[in-house]
């Protein structure tokens, strides 16, 4: 997994993860998690006000908007412009200036910290705004049980690196009988200017490629949407988008392990292998103070407000130690 060291060893200890258009309404908030009472409310501060355009993660695109809603009942002369077509987006508007934030369901790669480190002579920073378990998905109707990580990879990949024993093309190969069996797998996915698709690629595809007969999706919503419409299908996406047409499948780190859900409980733990932090980046010169109106933003979304909206976009909210590790990037 992906999810960032200083944070991680920040949140509870025994956290280990490793190494989002539908309104409220359609995607029901999480039951099984509750934001921790420690978390402070957001305090407005005056004279904020301006643009502030974010470029990047479609798995954050409605936590933006729903965030720069909230926002704006506090700010309201403050213009809200958000662009969500994938996580690989993100950089090179900040590079350019042309976005003042840069949300990511992915930590920016090597070459792109580069780039961005060439132009201005320091590292971008970054802050953890929610925890998401990028879930795979099937029908509602699907009575699979579990996949181990081998067989998710050997369903999507056309490499097999996390070597399982033989391509999986039918529902049968991992245990479903009856009209299931023969029943030929149908994939979907997310194109490659993704995090979601990167994240899924590094972590479920052991860095493999994946086969040509995935249906790559420009948004997580048409994502679950096609699978719940499609008996046959399986895909991945960010758990915020989990509908009541589909099911998430529980997932185990080897063949013959133990399998858990996506749940919150088995994101906090590390049990659920394809969790993962969904960010927030943006440009601060060392020893210049961050913006107003971007700071401003993103303590609110720091703020117990800001986590309800988490929680209520199907999310897993951070806990009250990830927010305080969170809070000193932008002091």
């Amino acid at each position: 997994m992906n999810m960032n060291k200083g944070l991680l060893l920040a949140g509870v200890a025994a956290l280990a993860l490793g190494v989002s258009t539908f309104g409220f309404s359609a995607r029901a908030a999480r039951a099984d998690v509750k934001i921790e009472e420690a978390i402070e409310k957001y305090k407005p501060v005056a004279g904020v006000s301006g643009t502030l355009s974010s470029v990047g993660s479609d798995t954050l695109n409605n936590l933006m908007t729903f965030w720069s809603e909230g926002f704006k009942k506090h700010y309201p002369n403050v213009t809200f412009a958000v662009e969500g077509k994938g996580s690989s987006t993100a950089p090179p508007a900040l590079i350019d200036g042309t976005a003042d934030i840069g949300p990511m369901s992915r930590e920016m790669k090597a070459e792109e910290i580069k780039k961005f480190e060439d132009k201005f002579g320091y590292k971008p920073s970054l802050v953890g705004v929610a925890v998401d378990a990028l879930a795979v998905f099937v029908h509602k109707d699907n009575p699979i049980k579990g996949l181990s990580l081998p067989q998710v990879d050997a369903i999507f990949s056309a490499n097999r690196k996390g070597g399982y024993k033989e391509d999986i093309t039918k529902w049968g190969q991992v245990g479903l009988e009856g009209e299931w069996a023969n029943l030929s797998i149908t994939l979907y996915g997310r194109n490659s200017a993704s995090g979601t698709y990167g994240f899924f690629k590094e972590n479920a595809l052991y860095k493999g490629d994946f086969k040509s007969t995935v249906k790559e999706q420009p948004g997580s919503s048409t994502v679950v949407q096609l699978i719940s419409e499609d008996r046959s299908a399986a895909g991945y996406s960010g758990i915020g988008y989990k509908t009541a047409g589909v099911k998430t499948v529980p997932i185990s780190k080897k063949d013959g392990a133990e399998a858990f859900d996506a749940t919150p409980e088995n994101c906090y733990s590390g049990k659920y292998p394809l969790s993962r932090f969904l960010w927030i980046y943006f440009n601060r010169a060392p020893g210049k103070e961050v913006s107003p109106v971007v700071k401003e933003f993103l303590s609110f979304i720091l703020s117990r407000e800001g986590q309800e909206i988490v929680l209520k976009d199907g999310f897993i909210p951070l806990t009250k130690k990830m927010i305080d590790k969170n809070r000193e990037v932008l002091k």
